[in-house]
C-alpha cells in the first residue's frame, strides 16, 4: 500500500496525539518520517516514541527543506502556521494545519493567496466537522430543511481551564506568545463550526473580558452579538472560567429549529413556514403546528485521525478533504471581528478593516507579558 510520507512539525500536546493515533494504526496511508520541535526533550520524547528510523530536526523549515517527506502537519504557536505553510508551498510539500489558521486574517489571506498559486493539498485541522451530530446540522440546514435562517445561539462555556493550564507555557494567554485567549484557543472549532453550518454574519457587537477569571492578559469570558445579512440574528457566549459549564448550539429557521446539547439532536419541525402561518392565521394566540424529534445519525466521529486520512486520500487520489485549508480565515474572521469590536466598543461590519485590526493586535504584542519567552520574533509590521 501506498503511504503519505508525514512530517510534524511541533511535538508538544497536539504532535504526540496525531503520534498516538499513527502508532495505534489509526492512519494506514501515513507513514510519519520525520519531527521537528525547538525543544530538545520533546525532540527526545519524538525520538523514544517513533524511533531512529524517522528523522529529526530542531526547526520546522529545516524539516520542509529536507526532502524526508511530501506532507507536513503543522502543529506549533498559532503565529508560526501561516509562515511555515507558505514554506511548505514553496517547496510542494502539502500541508494540513492545525487551528486556527493563522491570528490575524490579513497574515492568513496572504497564505490562502500562496496555496492557491502552489500545486499541493492544504488541509485545515477542523476534526469536529467529523462529529456526527454536527454534519447532521449542516446537512440539514444547507439542506433546507430549517428554512430561512432567522436565529443561532450557541453557549458554549464548557472549555473551563484552571490557572496551572494557562502556568504551563510561557506563549500560552498572551498576546504575543499566542495571539488571543479563548476565541483563538478553544474556540476556532466552533466559530468553524457555525460558519459552516449558518453562513457568515455581516456584523459583529461582541465584549471580550481580557482576564476576568484568570490571571493572564488575553480575554476568557466572551458575549457576542451576531447579524446576519438577511436579518437572522444570533449570540455567541464562550468562557474558560465556567463550572460547570454549558454546551448548547441552537439554529432556528421559518420551517422549525434544531438544538444540539448532550451528543444529541432535537429536531422541532413546522407543518408550515412560520413566516406564512404569522400572516394567514387568525387566532393570535395560536401556534404553527409543529412535529418533535430525536435526529438519527451515522453515530460516527473520527475526529484527527479522520482528518488526516482524507487529507492522505486528498494526496493519494485526488479525494475531498474533511475542510480545505483556504476556509480556515472564516472562523479566524469571526475571532477577529469580536476582538475589533470589544476593542473599540462598537459594531464592526465582516470582512473586517484588516490593517486596523491588526494595528489593534500589535499594540497589545509590544506590551506582552512574555514576548520574549513566546518562540517568535517580533516588530511592528506583524511578520517574522
Amino acid at each position: 500500500m501506498k503511504k503519505v510520507r508525514l512530517g510534524i512539525i511541533g511535538f508538544g500536546n497536539m504532535g504526540a496525539g496525531h503520534t498516538k493515533n499513527y502508532l495505534d494504526g489509526r492512519m494506514p496511508e501515513i507513514e510519519i518520517t520525520a519531527v521537528a520541535d525547538r525543544k530538545p526533550a520533546r525532540l527526545e520524547l519524538a525520538r523514544e516514541t517513533l524511533g531512529n528510523d524517522v528523522a529529526y530536526f530542531a526547526e520546522g523549515s529545516e524539516l520542509i527543506k529536507s526532502g524526508a517527506c511530501e506532507a507536513i502537519l503543522i502543529a506549533v504557536p498559532h503565529y508560526q502556521h501561516p509562515e511555515l505553510a507558505m514554506q511548505a508551498f514553496d517547496n510542494h510539500v502539502h500541508v494540513m494545519c492545525e487551528k486556527p489558521a493563522g491570528v490575524y486574517t490579513k497574515q492568513v489571506r496572504e497564505m490562502n493567496e500562496a496555496a492557491a498559486k502552489s500545486d499541493v493539498v492544504f488541509g485545515m485541522m477542523f476534526n469536529q466537522r467529523t462529529h456526527h451530530v454536527y454534519r447532521k446540522m449542516h446537512e440539514m440546514v444547507v439542506g433546507g430543511q430549517l428554512g430561512t435562517l432567522k436565529r443561532v445561539n450557541w453557549i458554549i462555556t464548557d472549555w473551563y481551564r484552571t490557572q496551572s493550564y494557562y502556568d504551563s507555557g510561557a506563549w500560552r494567554a498572551t498576546w504575543e506568545g499566542e495571539g488571543g485567549g479563548v476565541l483563538l484557543n478553544q474556540c476556532p472549532h466552533n466559530l468553524d463550526l457555525l460558519q459552516w453550518i449558518c453562513g457568515m454574519p455581516a456584523r459583529v457587537r461582541a465584549f471580550c473580558h481580557e482576564g476576568k477569571w484568570h490571571d493572564i492578559e488575553v480575554e476568557d469570558d466572551v458575549t457576542a452579538y451576531l447579524e446576519f445579512e438577511n436579518g437572522a440574528t444570533g449570540v455567541f457566549i464562550t468562557s474558560t472560567g465556567d463550572a460547570p459549564g454549558t454546551n448548547r448550539f441552537e439554529v432556528l429557521g421559518d420551517l422549525g429549529r434544531l438544538i444540539c446539547e448532550d451528543d444529541k439532536l432535537y429536531y422541532s419541525k413546522l407543518e408550515e413556514s412560520e413566516r406564512t402561518f404569522s400572516k394567514t392565521e387568525k387566532q393570535g394566540f395560536k401556534r404553527p403546528p409543529q412535529t418533535d424529534s430525536i435526529v438519527e445519525t451515522d453515530g460516527q466521529y473520527e475526529q484527527h485521525s479522520g482528518v488526516l486520512n482524507a487529507f492522505a486520500a486528498a494526496i493519494l487520489r485526488g479525494e475531498p478533504l474533511i475542510a480545505g485549508g483556504g476556509e480556515g480565515i472564516n472562523g479566524l474572521m469571526l475571532s477577529n471581528a469580536m476582538h475589533l469590536s470589544s476593542w473599540k466598543n462598537e459594531m464592526v461590519s465582516l470582512p473586517i478593516d484588516e490593517d486596523e485590526f491588526l494595528t489593534h493586535l500589535n499594540a497589545r504584542r509590544a506590551t506582552s507579558r512574555h514576548k520574549e519567552d513566546s518562540g517568535v520574533t517580533f516588530n511592528t509590521e506583524g511578520t517574522y
